[in-house]
């Protein structure tokens, strides 16, 4: 299964933003990588290069490659509305993303490794494709067997009462995808629009 596996708090370092999660390295060191740190002469990035960092910082903080993160693009075009606000939902809407959105993970990884290894259901069935595009009314819970284990559970926080867009029954440990979330309903720091004006290149 393809996914990024190289050093996360490098990443963090080149946006200056915990995007890949934990964050607590960038208050030891937030200059950006490279051999000269902070008092290496950056020049002002221009307009390609802006959009394609944007791009690069989706991609990290949801956790896609480029050809999984050109097919979400697609099918946001595709759909009707605005094609960037369409993207932040579709990547909203991905499985591993919301069980790490209900609390149930303590990261996208985590959550993504719980999906790939048959501890999730939807609506009853075991789904193992992090990348499944849930629908509202979708039924998230883990497997019973999965309920039982106090390793997994006991990471389990309870969702953020800022996403309006699930709900979370932490005695069942189940939550629900209620609606596709509105952009500003959504904490991720992406300008999607600049990510639109690049595929549209």
């Amino acid at each position: 299964m393809a996914r990024y596996t190289g050093p996360k708090t490098k990443i963090s370092r080149i946006f200056g933003e915990p995007i890949t999660g934990n964050g607590k390295w960038l208050t030891k060191n937030s200059n950006p990588p490279g051999m000269h740190g902070a008092t290496r002469k950056r020049k002002t990035l221009g307009e390609y290069a802006l959009q394609l960092r944007e791009k690069q910082k989706a991609k990290y903080t949801y956790g896609l490659l480029e050809k999984q993160f050109r097919k979400t693009f697609d099918e946001a075009a595709r759909r009707k509305g605005v094609t960037g606000e369409n993207l932040i939902k579709l990547l909203e809407a991905r499985l591993d993303n919301t069980v790490f959105r209900l609390g149930i993970a303590i990261s996208r990884q985590a959550a993504r490794q719980l999906v790939s290894h048959k501890h999730i259901t939807v609506n009853g069935e075991v789904v193992n494709v992090p990348s499944y595009s849930l629908k509202p009314g979708d039924v998230i819970s883990l497997k019973n067997k999965t309920a039982a284990n106090t390793a997994i559970t006991s990471n389990v926080r309870g969702k953020n009462p800022k996403f309006s867009w699930i709900d979370f029954n932490e005695t069942e440990l189940k939550g629900t995808f209620i609606a596709y979330p509105e952009r500003e309903s959504v904490p991720e720091n992406i300008k999607e629009q600049l990510i639109v004006e690049l595929y549209s290149k």
